[in-house]
């Protein structure tokens, strides 16, 4: 079957995590483009629900409960959805064994499906594609079936009220967590504490940005230097708005890196040997890597060297 402009139904799935979801905006729009007339639904889980029901890519957004295995009930259920979808195809950008799974609970005949589920119609064959970056890996999945235009997505439907915040013209922010079960991709608190000491004597506010959980690391790094704490205290659309107002932004390899270099702000991105910015780093107009096998080796002046160096000699 070939699927062209006609009102088709179309199903992408991308589940998780934020960062993930963030590089594969260039392939949502690239669908939507490839696909303009069609309806398009979106398969994710809950906590980018409400956020992806905003985004120009798709007519609707379905929750993803992710079934256990052994929770039969659970899997007819997401079988029954799926079918009823009537979808002619899906676009697999999870690519996991999960998504992969989801291929084999639907009846037969199957929609044409993009990914690398055994059996599918269009399977990505590119043997290198686990060691390739997100977005390359995108690219190449969707240039197999004939979309092969990847350009930067708009993200100028994210955006969220930050004047309530108060904060100064010039601001830098400061994103010090990480999963909190991946606490080796963190800089330490008290480092980012005297990178806000520096930035403040340039002028510049820094702006501490994190989930609730990481309000102790805003704490510390405010016992060191003057910052605000705004952790706990943004949606997604902050994230893109802060960013844009922001001169630059340094942080760890964490979810929140993603969506703010996408939105354009001058990034600084720290990683150690925990993950590998080949594979995984943000993609934005202004991007740099460090990274050290161990991020307690990084140190000061080379954070702030760095970061300086992101600014733009009208900004400085």
């Amino acid at each position: 079957m070939k699927i062209g402009n006609h009102s088709a139904r179309l199903l992408v799935i991308k589940l998780s995590a934020l960062g993930n979801l963030v590089l594969s905006f260039g392939a949502f729009a690239a669908i939507r483009r490839h696909h303009r007339h069609a309806r398009i639904t979106l398969l994710t889980t809950q906590p980018y629900a409400a956020w992806m029901e905003a985004a120009p890519w798709f007519d609707e957004v379905w929750i993803d409960d992710r079934p256990a295995w052994w929770d039969v009930r659970g899997l007819l259920t997401l079988r029954r959805r799926l079918a009823a979808g009537g979808f002619e195809r899906v676009y697999d950008l999870q690519t996991s064994s999960r998504s992969g799974r989801y291929f084999s609970l639907l009846p037969r005949p199957r929609p044409e499906w993009s990914g690398i589920a055994h059996g599918c119609s269009h399977p990505d064959r590119d043997p290198r594609r686990n060691v390739l970056h997100d977005h390359e890996r995108l690219v190449g999945q969707l240039w197999q079936v004939g979309i092969a235009d990847m350009a930067p997505p708009d993200l100028g439907w994210c955006a969220g009220d930050i004047a309530r915040f108060g904060l100064p013209d010039r601001i830098a922010l400061l994103v010090p967590g990480s999963s909190a079960h991946r606490v080796a991709k963190r800089w330490p608190a008290a480092r980012y504490g005297a990178l806000a000491l520096a930035l403040s004597a340039e002028g510049i506010t820094p702006v501490v940005l994190g989930a609730a959980a990481e309000a102790p690391l805003a704490a510390e790094i405010a016992r060191a230097g003057p910052a605000i704490d705004l952790t706990g205290r943004t949606g997604f659309g902050d994230l893109a708005s802060l960013a844009r107002a922001s001169l630059v932004t340094i942080g760890n390899d964490t979810g929140p890196m993603h969506l703010i270099a996408a939105a354009g702000c001058p990034s600084l991105v720290l990683f150690s040997d925990d993950s590998d910015p080949a594979l995984c780093a943000p993609r934005g107009p202004r991007v740099v890597i460090l990274r050290r096998k161990s991020l307690d080796e990084l140190d000061l002046a080379s954070v702030r060297g760095a970061a300086l160096g992101l600014l733009s000699p009208a900004l400085a």
